[in-house]
Order: C-alpha cells, then sequence, then structure tokens
C-alpha cells in the first residue's frame, strides 16, 4: 500500500515540482543567449535536435525491457502524434518569441492561464466530469481560480523590495521595452499555452492508446525536428547565425535539449498516470520558482507582490492537490488513467 501511494503520489508530484524547476531555468538561459543575438529560431531547431539525439538510445532500452504488447500503428495515432508535433514546434515558437519580448516572469505568470485552459478542454472532452456537489470538484475549481489570482498579483502588484543580491554578473533585459512589445509578447505567450493546454489533452489520449511514454516522445520530437529545421531554416536564412559563438549560447541549446527530453518523458508520464488537469496545475508554481531563481541567479529584486503570489499561488496549488488526491480514493482500481475515463465521484 505505502509503495503504490509512493508511485502514484509522491513521485509524480516530485517529478512535476522538479519539471517545472527545470523549465523555468530553461526560459532564463534562453533570454540570457538572446541578448547575446542568438536567434530564437536556432534555438528551437538545436533544442528539438539534441532532445530526439537524446532520446533515440532510450527508445530502444524501454522497447527491449518492456513486457506491454503494444498495438501497431492507425491513423488516428499517428495524426495525433503528428499534431502533438506542431503543437510541440508551434507552441515553442510563439513562447519564444514572447520571451524575447519581454522575460522568463511574465512567461511564468501567464503559463498559470494553462490549468483553466485544460481544465474546460478536459471537461469539453469528457476527461473531467464536474459535480459541483462534489468537494473533490469544488476544491479543483476554487483552487485553479485561486492559483491564477496569485499569478494576477505577482504580474500587476510589485510591492517594496524584500530581498536583493546585488551581483557584477547578473543578466539583465529590457523589462523597459515598449508597451505594443510587451503587449505582443504577452499575447503571444497566451497562445503558446492555450496550445499546450490543447496538447495535454491529445496526449493523454495518445497514451490511452499507445501506453509508452519514450516512443511517444521521441516521435512527437522527431516530427517536431521534421517541421522546425526548414521553417527555422527559411526564417533565419543567415547561415552564420547557425554558428553557436557566445558560450551561454552553446550552454542554453544544451541545456534546453536535454532538459526539454526529460521533461517531456516526465510530463508524459505523468498524464498517463494522472491525468492532464494534475500536470496543468503545477503550472502555477513556476511564477514562484522563476521569482525566486531571478533573484539568486540574476540579482533581480525580490518584491513584495511575488511574496504575496507565491503565498496565493500555493493555496490554490494545494487545493487543486487536495482535490485530486480525494477523487483518487472513489475510483474505481482498475488499469485506466482517472482523467481518461468519466470520473466517478461520490454523492454529496
Amino acid at each position: 500500500m505505502a509503495r503504490r501511494y509512493w508511485y502514484r503520489e509522491m513521485l509524480p508530484f516530485a517529478a512535476m515540482v522538479a519539471a517545472e524547476c527545470s523549465n523555468v531555468g530553461t526560459n532564463i538561459l534562453f533570454k540570457a543567449a538572446t541578448l547575446k543575438g542568438m536567434s530564437y529560431y536556432v534555438f528551437v531547431a538545436y533544442s528539438f535536435a539534441i532532445s530526439n539525439f537524446l532520446l533515440l538510445p532510450f527508445v530502444f532500452i524501454s522497447r527491449s525491457s518492456s513486457s506491454v504488447v503494444l498495438p501497431s500503428f492507425s491513423f488516428p495515432l499517428i495524426s495525433r502524434i503528428c499534431l502533438l508535433g506542431f503543437i510541440g514546434f508551434f507552441g515553442q515558437i510563439l513562447g519564444y518569441k514572447g520571451i524575447e519580448n519581454t522575460s522568463p516572469t511574465l512567461a511564468s505568470a501567464i503559463s498559470n492561464l494553462t490549468p483553466a485552459f485544460t481544465f474546460i478542454l478536459a471537461f469539453i472532452f469528457r476527461m473531467e466530469r464536474l459535480v459541483f456537489r462534489s468537494s473533490s470538484t469544488q476544491a479543483k475549481v476554487i483552487g485553479t481560480m485561486v492559483s491564477i489570482s496569485g499569478a494576477l498579483v505577482v504580474l500587476f502588484y510589485k510591492g517594496p523590495t524584500v530581498f536583493s543580491l546585488a551581483s557584477s554578473v547578473s543578466l539583465k533585459w529590457p523589462l523597459g521595452s515598449s508597451q505594443s512589445n510587451w503587449l505582443i509578447g504577452g499575447l503571444l505567450l497566451v497562445a503558446e499555452n492555450f496550445l499546450f493546454s490543447i496538447g495535454y489533452i491529445v496526449q493523454a489520449q495518445v497514451m490511452k492508446i499507445y501506453p509508452a511514454e519514450f516512443n511517444v516522445v521521441f516521435l512527437c520530437n522527431l516530427f517536431g525536428t521534421i517541421v522546425a529545421v526548414p521553417v527555422c531554416l527559411i526564417a533565419e536564412p543567415n547561415l552564420s547565425s547557425w554558428i553557436l559563438r557566445p558560450r551561454i549560447a552553446v550552454a542554453a541549446v544544451i541545456y534546453s535539449g536535454f532538459i526539454s527530453s526529460i521533461i517531456s518523458v516526465v510530463m508524459t508520464w505523468c498524464l498517463h498516470l494522472k491525468g492532464p488537469v494534475y500536470v496543468a496545475i503545477f503550472k502555477p508554481l513556476a511564477i514562484a520558482i522563476a521569482a525566486i531563481m531571478s533573484a539568486l541567479f540574476l540579482g533581480d529584486a525580490l518584491h513584495l507582490g511575488s511574496v504575496i503570489g507565491a503565498v496565493v499561488i500555493s493555496l490554490g496549488f494545494y487545493a487543486v492537490i487536495w482535490g485530486k488526491a480525494k477523487e483518487e480514493v472513489i475510483l474505481v482500481n482498475d488499469d485506466q488513467s482517472p482523467l481518461l475515463q468519466s470520473c466517478k465521484v461520490e454523492n454529496m
């Protein structure tokens, strides 16, 4: 019983927290690299290629060690995998362009729209059943709204400085950019998170048909690479831009390729085990992580608004986790993920 609890509750929780920390680190490194002149088209193309290179051996290892009989590839399965590749590529293009015009902290703030998008889409596709008399449903709905409210506090209320770490090597980006660029960047980040919300739903469907995390992630990245390389070459025809000269650019690309492959596997596994809403609800945590990492590693000041927002986000976050845990208790034990079937809830 304890082993089952560890596998189904504690391990996904720790894995998603680590994934969000790593994702924020990628955004910060990307912003630093673009300030040195690296094109975000080059960054995306190299990241996809490195991710595929790293995932390839694990596909063969998992295939040889797995005892699960996988179904043959059908057109619905292949079409969904191709759609995930498109979503992954264009979502990254929109997201990194948005970060280029704004900042990693704003990107983390906007990512808090993902739980709302995913919750609504999961309900539309009948992957999430809402029974408002159920305490688990109430906790998930209220927790999601509280988390988003906390993100808005961080975004719109700065407040006095509560912590500042001066650094002579800190990287500063132009937060005082024009209002139009800031707005465009924010809208691009909103579009990115809407695409990724759709991706969570599609990915959950794929894992129900083809439950092999490494294979699915590799095929999605492979198709994304096939799309990314020609599109990025057309968008960035200057071949000298493809030579990674600054060391920060090399570090950003390698880190992104390595971390993105791990994050993709972790999120796919969590989608298969826990469902799309569970994965999406960890997004509010990213803004608190971004504020802390920016203060510690980039010398940015930590303001009162970030602290208050982080507390509010945590309250909403744990409310949703409580709702998910309560829902797990009342589900019938079977081989399917709870969010890939009609959820059974207790009558209140």
